[in-house]
């Protein structure tokens, strides 16, 4: 199983989409996204991508509260399993706690990917570019035995993603 990760795309919706292009030539089958989307547009392209998806309000995602009930975007912690893995999904890391296979935040802006005690922490960086001029996501394929973790990176005035991996047996 393969799912995209992204987070923080703060009204950058041109990057947004270009990251789920991006996830779905790498044949992700479901896009999370760990909130601070901040426009309706983002929430559409989300929606329009033909995946299953599920988001997260950001603090600064207040004017798309009312939109919630047309788009699958959740109060945090929103819990939620995807085949045998169980997920927590937030954006303030406020709710680190290891009571779910796989954690997964926003808010810094910063990638982070962490496995502890059985639990996998993640947090696919920025899409919006704005900490550095650098757009970042995440693939996490599921296997039997192991989670894989690419983070596909790029500045934004390349056109090509450069790739991380991680790998960490279950």
């Amino acid at each position: 199983m393969k799912i995209g990760i992204l987070s923080d795309s703060h009204h950058k919706n041109d990057y947004l989409k270009e990251c789920i292009e991006f996830l779905k030539k790498e044949d992700c089958e479901y896009l999370i996204h760990a909130g601070d989307i901040c426009s309706k547009v983002g929430l559409e392209i989300l929606k329009n991508s033909n995946l299953k998806y599920v988001a997260v309000f950001g603090n600064n995602d207040r004017d798309l509260f009312e939109l919630s009930p047309e788009y699958n975007i959740k109060k945090e912690p929103y819990y939620f399993k995807i085949a045998d893995s169980t997920f927590k999904l937030m954006h303030l890391p406020f709710h680190l706690y290891p009571d779910t296979d796989i954690i997964i935040f926003g808010h810094t802006h910063q990638f982070d990917c962490q496995y502890k005690n059985k639990k996998l922490f993640i947090n696919p960086g920025e899409i919006c570019a704005r900490e550095k001029p650098i757009i970042s996501c995440v693939k996490l394929q599921i296997n039997p035995n192991e989670y894989i973790i690419t983070r596909f990176f790029k500045k934004i005035d390349e056109n090509n993603f450069m790739k991380e991996e991680f790998r960490y047996e279950q």
